[in-house]
């Protein structure tokens, strides 16, 4: 069983935090660090990436723009200084690096039109958003790979949102309202567009199949947090990890800003896995994971959480080894 991080790391220092991504976890990424400003976080490093799609930040939201503002260059040159540190500290790896980007749909339910209104609600907006995105993204992708010709370069979706978006309970500007529900089908194409490997969402209510289902947007992996995991979750997801599919389980809770111990992890692993009664199967299906990103952390627990799902990884081989 291996282990991974998601998103984001406390703090400003970028070399540090992509040496520990590299040195303290099984599947490494390259972090995000929010601490640094709006044009570091999720949506600002995914609107950074957007290919001819001009953005900026007024009075704290993203809107999209004829040409890009000031906290979309900033993004832009943020995202290509990561690329800068990342390519020095990873000098000669040869292993599976992680971009990540938010997903089309909490793009669309986070940015809003130029006259107000998210771009959710328009439909050719959010088509032409997810078609800058997904251009973006295989630029960074290929040249990440240019910069580590060793390296196998993957891609993690973002997508907290999506739930909220195909339930129709996305508020609207205001927030009097709510906007109409995506269908699943249009949701799915445009999550296939971006060519994405894991799909993290750490919100109750995911469409596990519209994901990694034979139908689904063509991921190999969903992240999820095990605490909103329940019962018709698991029987769901059970047949897929059966057929191959991967299961990033977000094992340690990232709004606990402590890290929990390896016993407590290895009991509440087990209490959910057991049933599934897949016993070594399990071993190659599941990654272990926080539940979400680690921002808001203090910086000196980060290393005892990996530490912590490292040895739980190695518990669990054993126990659904028997």
């Amino acid at each position: 069983m291996r282990t991974s991080g998601l998103g984001s790391l406390p703090g400003t220092d970028v070399a540090g935090g992509v040496r520990l991504a590299l040195a303290d976890v099984d599947l490494p990424w390259l972090p995000e660090f929010p601490a640094r400003g709006p044009w570091a976080g999720m949506i600002g490093r995914s609107l950074g990436m957007a290919e001819g799609l001009g953005a900026t930040l007024l009075a704290g939201e993203w809107h999209l723009a004829d040409v890009p503002g000031i906290d979309q260059r900033r993004a832009r040159a943020t995202l290509r200084d990561d690329l800068d540190i990342c390519e020095e500290n990873a000098q000669g790896f040869t292993g599976t690096l992680r971009l990540t980007t938010a997903g089309p749909w909490t793009l669309a339910a986070a940015t809003l039109l130029p006259r107000g209104g998210r771009v959710l609600g328009d439909r050719v907006a959010r088509r032409d958003l997810a078609q800058a995105l997904a251009a973006g993204v295989a630029q960074v992708r290929g040249e990440l790979a240019r910069r580590l010709p060793g390296a196998t370069v993957t891609l993690q979706v973002d997508e907290p949102s999506l739930p909220a978006v195909l339930a129709g309970s996305v508020p609207t500007e205001g927030g009097y309202f709510r906007h109409r529900a995506v269908g699943t089908e249009e949701a799915v194409t445009l999550l296939a567009g971006l060519g994405g490997d894991v799909l993290h969402c750490c919100a109750p209510g995911l469409d596990v199949e519209a994901a990694i289902g034979p139908h689904g947007a063509g991921f190999s992996a969903v992240a999820l947090d095990a605490r909103l995991l329940g019962r018709p979750d698991w029987e769901r997801l059970g047949p897929l990890l059966e057929d191959g599919r991967l299961l990033w389980l977000g094992l340690a809770d990232a709004a606990a800003a402590v890290a929990p111990t390896a016993d407590r992890l290895t009991a509440d692993a087990l209490a959910a896995l057991r049933p599934l009664e897949l016993g070594p199967v399990l071993q190659e299906s599941i990654v272990l994971t926080p539940s979400c990103g680690l921002a808001s952390w203090p910086v000196a627990q980060v290393p005892r959480v990996f530490a912590a799902l490292r040895t739980t990884a190695e518990r669990l081989d054993d126990e659904l080894a028997r």
